[in-house]
């Protein structure tokens, strides 16, 4: 019996089982659901409050959205349409169609809108190599040109004073390589030395010359015609460009163990921290000038430029050094076990993990000051909010309020939105775990 039972019963299976239907609990959008929205009853309390919420502004915005007018010269023409289709007000959003061009480019020439398109254009391939790993490397030299071309473009005039610019970057880079067999800071020193001296020296007169030898230019465009959103990525984008490798420096000079450059560097973060936006955009609007030799005239947007990116700089360098203070020092040991000088040590093992670790509040730091560039209509540049009042100033469209300002705040949040997504993007690209 005992046999004929071994060779009957089996221990191992020998047909699976068909697969079944999930219950309906646990898959689809009712899992979702469940899991995110109603998972207890402070979500639940939570869920069905946002949706009164959400139904509450669509109910309200929805009727109103549904009554636009696209096709209008003023306001009144806009009463006059809802009144003949016997509704009442909506969305007058013919104030966009007619003044879009206002809005993005100010009072900027009409027939030379194509050099601030051109300028945004190349923009692209521009940031391209610097923000995306795939884009080939030989694109960078185009990146370093960029800025150069870029202002020639939005300004005009003389070819010879963005040429002259550049010379001096080339003059501190050549320094940095030929004094670099006498240690590395006599070539530190002179490549900031170097440019700064050719700029205050010799740059104005050889402009000068070079456009009496060679005329090349293109109209020139005061900066009072800047205005819109061309004057907010104008020195949104520059603020950002520049204030990143500052912060960096700045960074390394407060964790420096020299006693000069960290004292300079500590009171720099600290006096720029503590003082308003707007404090330093009125200093570079009626004293910066003060400052500079006799006779100096310099641009009032280079001006801003120049505070908003010292003011950036200043907390970017904090951020920074937040990022530092996170590595373990052991990193620090590894460098010196591989026998790196400090330079080297930073650019392959120290920076990259500390930026790394900054990139959160690098990002934040960007999109902050990308807004607070309307802070420049305090001292007389029309960015969007600016032109907006002009614009509920003219006759045509008094009274007009929040069309202007949800075109506008949609357009920043475009901008805002993609810098945020992106800095997502690099934290998935950079992440060296399995999580």
């Amino acid at each position: 019996m005992s046999d004929l039972h071994a060779h009957t019963v089996a221990y191992v299976r020998e047909s699976m089982i068909p697969e079944q239907v999930a219950p309906v609990t646990e898959r689809g959008a009712v899992k979702w659901m469940r899991e995110n929205l109603f998972n207890g009853w402070l979500s639940t309390i939570l869920t069905v409050l946002s949706l009164l919420v959400v139904f509450w502004i669509v109910a309200d915005l929805g009727p109103w959205l549904m009554r636009s007018v696209w096709d209008a010269g003023s306001l009144s023409e806009c009463r006059r349409i809802w009144a003949e289709a016997g509704q009442p007000a909506g969305a007058c959003w013919g104030v966009i169609n007619d003044r879009l061009h206002q809005l993005l480019f100010g009072f900027y020439p009409p027939h030379l809108y194509w050099r601030p398109v051109l300028a945004l254009v190349l923009m692209i391939p521009a940031l391209g190599p610097i923000l995306y790993p795939w884009v080939p490397r030989k694109l960078i030299w185009f990146s370093a040109v960029y800025p150069f071309l870029a202002y020639f473009l939005l300004w005009g005039g003389s070819i010879w004073l963005p040429v002259t610019a550049a010379m001096g970057f080339v003059a501190g880079g050549a320094a940095l390589v030929l004094l670099r067999p006498l240690g590395t800071l006599p070539a530190t020193i002179a490549a900031f030395v170097v440019p700064v001296i050719w700029w205050i020296v010799a740059a104005g007169p050889f402009a000068a010359v070079m456009t009496q030898i060679l005329p090349i230019g293109i109209e020139f465009v005061r900066s009072d015609r800047f205005g819109g959103f061309l004057i907010s990525l104008v020195i949104g984008v520059s603020g950002i460009s520049l204030s990143l490798p500052l912060g960096i420096l700045l960074a390394l000079g407060r964790q420096s163990d020299m006693v000069l450059i960290k004292s300079v560097c500590v009171i720099f973060i600290e006096f720029i921290r503590g003082v308003p936006l707007i404090t330093l955009l009125f200093t570079a609007s009626l004293l910066l000038n003060y400052f500079l030799p006799p006779g100096t005239s310099f641009d009032l947007i280079l001006r801003v430029i120049i505070m908003v990116t010292l003011f950036a700089a200043a907390y970017m360098a904090e951020v920074i050094r937040g990022g530092l203070a996170a590595l373990p020092r052991g990193q620090y040991e590894a460098a010196d076990a591989l026998g790196l000088d400090y330079w080297k040590a930073q650019r392959l093992i120290i920076m990259p993990q500390a930026l790394k670790i900054a990139i959160p509040g690098i990002v934040n730091t960007f999109i902050g000051l990308f807004k607070d560039t309307t802070l420049v209509v305090f001292i007389g540049l029309l960015d969007p909010i600016g032109l907006s009042n002009a614009i509920r100033a003219s006759s045509d469209w008094q009274g007009i309020y929040w069309e202007l300002f949800i075109f506008i705040g949609a357009v920043f949040f475009v901008f805002c939105f993609g810098m945020s997504r992106y800095s997502m993007y690099l934290e998935r690209r950079l992440r060296t775990d399995h999580r």
